[in-house]
């Protein structure tokens, strides 16, 4: 081996050693700012007749009938690495929200009873949440479409004599129709999942 070559070999081994911890840095930087699987770290809204969350996750079986039987496919299957929460049921009111349907079916197509029958007006999976900072009114528009598309109507949300929104807790279902018709961005009124 010639003094040229193993020249070359000194330095691009030095070179190495110097550049390896600033890409290991920049790589650790990278990933940290990479987006995550949104639905694996937040609260998932689960469908009608939900049990609580942990028992829900020990119950469900993942079969999919709830999701095949829904006619507003608003019943989707996680996608997801974590095995306790893959393949389980839940909606997400920004692609399309419940919209509690006559037939309820998902409840009924349920074989585990992680979906448990419920009246329509007993629905509970979440809270509608206002956020005055976004919404449309507090700047002189006359929006109502959250009002206006909810499917219990002014047991749930209504108009203030101010002209605020004020979402009703004993009668919304958390079926995040007021979500899906918001046309901000970010949306200025969210369903917030109970969590139990």
């Amino acid at each position: 081996m010639s003094d040229e070559t193993g020249r070359r070999g000194f330095f691009k081994e030095a070179l190495n050693q110097l550049i390896q911890p600033v890409a290991e840095f920049l790589d650790d930087r990278i990933s940290d700012h990479l987006p995550v699987d949104e639905p694996d770290k937040r609260a998932l809204l689960r469908p009608p007749g939900a049990l609580p969350e942990a028992e829900f996750l020990e119950t469900c079986h993942r079969c999919g009938n709830c999701v095949k039987n829904c006619p507003a496919n608003a019943i989707l299957p996680l996608q997801s690495t974590q095995s306790d929460i893959a393949n389980t049921p839940y909606i997400d009111p920004d692609e399309q929200p419940c919209v509690i349907c006559d037939s309820l079916a998902c409840m009924y197509v349920c074989p585990s009873g992680a979906l448990q029958t419920v009246y329509a007006e007993d629905i509970r999976m979440g809270l509608a949440v206002f956020s005055a900072e976004t919404c449309l009114r507090t700047k002189e528009v006359d929006c109502t479409y959250c009002v206006d598309t909810c499917p219990i109507g002014d047991d749930a949300i209504r108009l203030t004599p101010d002209g605020f929104i004020e979402v009703l807790d004993p009668g919304c279902t958390g079926c995040g129709v007021c979500q899906y018709a918001c046309p901000t961005s970010p949306k200025s009124i969210v369903v917030e999942p109970y969590r139990v």
